[in-house]
């Protein structure tokens, strides 16, 4: 190993310092990060990803929770965006059958929107963009009979069906760690990084994890996939390493999404599209078995980034939205959680376009003025494993490795339920697994299981370690939220606090009283005092 220089010495001149050498050092925990480090892990390459707070712990966990091609996104004719959404859908199905799954969409039609045969021809288009195995094709729906159409008003008499996915958004960015890490990745939650140079061997990073003690990393290449603050350290890097030119400009245009959760608003398991007379759609859709998820909004957001939340004009504007179309309206009042996020959209040329029609596709930024530096622009939930596939080439290339796929053929941790390999029968019968899962531990309520099977799948057996019954959980912290859950959730997916647990692993705080984030926050403290 070389000597550090004496800036290197300086960055890491502290008693608790640490060095580390790496490949690719990844800075961000969100989707696109996690996605990223799990591939180049995959590949070969030794990984470090670092995030400054939990993973997911912003904009990945504040999505609508769809893997969808985007249907509203042909009225932009971003039609190749919405193939390649359409096709990672299924993709993303067969590697994560037990968090994603299929989700009917009803669209009730309104002849003062645009002409019912409008709608269908778009919705055919939907759906030969690309090859279907898993999912049904739409169809027009009589919603004067149709079960969904008991929730509408009287006036919404017919409207179409069509299918898409959905998704655990914060565990599917857990999963993607879990995997990194199995594959050699380290993966560093609540840890910064506070500091980004360039060197002449490649790249000096300092990290710093919250209590303030330092770790010094040299990498041969890095990842910038700070979501919403993505190109802050790659301007910095930049300008450090070449003073006299101008540092890369990165655009983009930061847009604030907000949802809302209320009280379930209907009792079958479709959803809802409504094209809003303002251009937007708002969906509506079944959420943890007792209520209804409503979003969402686009609006600029210029503030702090580390305190996103709705505003009262946004709640206003979606129960506003919703009270449109049910015959129950929506007040403000109803409300019982909500959820804001950040997206970070490429901007465009003029910087004038609505926010709700600006593109979802992604851009990577490689600057290769020395050791490599990709920064990663935009992006989806939906083509987030496409998006870290490109960025794993460009960073395989730029250090000398030819490109190696195999992230469309290998499951996310727990998604192996018929043997290692995707496989449309996973998704197709995925209750039976249920089923048999319910045979082999009889002594689990049928609700826990249900949960326990989406959450974690095959990983179950490492939750449950041996368990016969119930009691071999451990003690009920809180209403089905056991300790060897607990356990798990902190041995495994990074999780340090009653937030992590309840918000983001789990939305057990949708089912639990005002006080259960202090309850278990409290046990945390007592039972796993380094989390502290």
């Amino acid at each position: 190993m070389r000597s550090l220089t004496r800036e290197e010495m300086t960055m890491a001149e502290t008693p608790l310092a640490q060095i580390r050498n790496c490949d690719v050092l990844v800075i961000g925990g969100g989707i696109n990060g996690a996605g990223t480090a799990r591939d180049l892990a995959g590949r070969g390459f030794s990984t470090l990803l670092c995030e400054k707070d939990d993973l997911a712990g912003h904009t990945s966990s504040a999505s609508t929770k769809l893997i969808h091609g985007g249907l509203r996104y042909l009225e932009q004719y971003e039609f190749r965006l919405v193939r390649k959404a359409l096709i990672e859908r299924e993709v993303l199905m067969r590697c994560a059958p037990h968090l994603i799954r299929p989700l009917a969409f009803i669209l009730p039609h309104d002849d003062s929107r645009r002409p019912a045969w409008l709608v269908r021809a778009g919705l055919l288009v939907y759906d030969c963009l690309a090859k279907r195995r898993l999912l049904a094709r739409s169809h027009a729906v009589d919603l004067r009979t149709h079960a969904a159409g008991a929730a509408l008003q009287p006036r919404l008499i017919r409207g179409f069906r069509y299918f898409d996915g959905w998704v655990d958004d914060a565990r599917l960015v857990v999963l993607n760690a879990l995997d990194a890490a199995q594959r050699g990745a380290a993966v560093l939650s609540r840890t910064a990084c506070v500091e980004l140079r360039r060197s002449e061997q490649g790249w000096v990073a300092t990290l710093a994890d919250r209590d303030g003690r330092l770790m010094t990393v040299r990498a041969r290449a890095v990842v910038d996939a700070c979501g919403p603050w993505a190109g802050r350290l790659s301007r910095a890097a930049s300008s450090q390493s070449a003073p006299h030119s101008a540092p890369t400009q990165i655009p983009l245009r930061l847009v604030k999404g907000s949802h809302i959760v209320v009280k379930k608003l209907f009792a079958h398991d479709d959803a809802y599209l409504f094209q809003h007379a303002d251009g937007r759609v708002i969906f509506a859709i079944p959420y943890e078995r007792d209520f209804t998820l409503i979003g969402t909004t686009d609006i600029d957001f210029d503030g702090d980034l580390d305190r996103v939340s709705i505003g009262p004009g946004e709640i206003a504007y979606l129960c506003g939205a919703v009270s449109h179309y049910f015959r129950q309206p929506v007040v403000p009042q109803d409300v019982v959680w909500s959820y804001a996020g950040v997206r970070p959209l490429q901007a465009d040329d003029a910087g004038a376009s609505a926010a709700s029609g600006m593109t979802r596709d992604y851009r990577l930024v490689l600057d290769s003025a020395g050791a490599p530096l990709l920064t990663v622009l935009g992006g989806k939930l939906t083509t987030f494993r496409r998006l870290a596939e490109e960025a794993a080439d460009l960073i395989g290339t730029a250090l000398g490795r030819p490109p190696s796929h195999w992230t469309a053929n290998s499951c996310l941790p727990g998604g192996d339920l018929h043997g290692a390999l995707p496989s449309n029968r996973s998704v197709l019968e995925f209750d039976d697994w249920v089923a048999q899962q319910s045979l082999h531990h009889p002594w689990l309520p049928s609700s826990l299981l249900q949960r326990y099977a989406r959450s974690y799948g095959t990983r179950m057996t490492v939750l449950l370690a041996g368990a016969t019954a119930l009691e071999g959980l451990g003690a009920e912290i809180l209403p089905e939220l056991y300790a060897a859950e607990i356990a798990y959730l902190v041995q495994h997916e990074w999780a340090c606090c009653a937030e992590d647990i309840l918000w983001r692993r789990t939305k057990r705080g949708l089912h639990l009283p005002a006080d259960a984030a202090e309850r278990l926050d409290a046990w945390l403290f007592l039972t796993y005092p380094k989390l502290n």
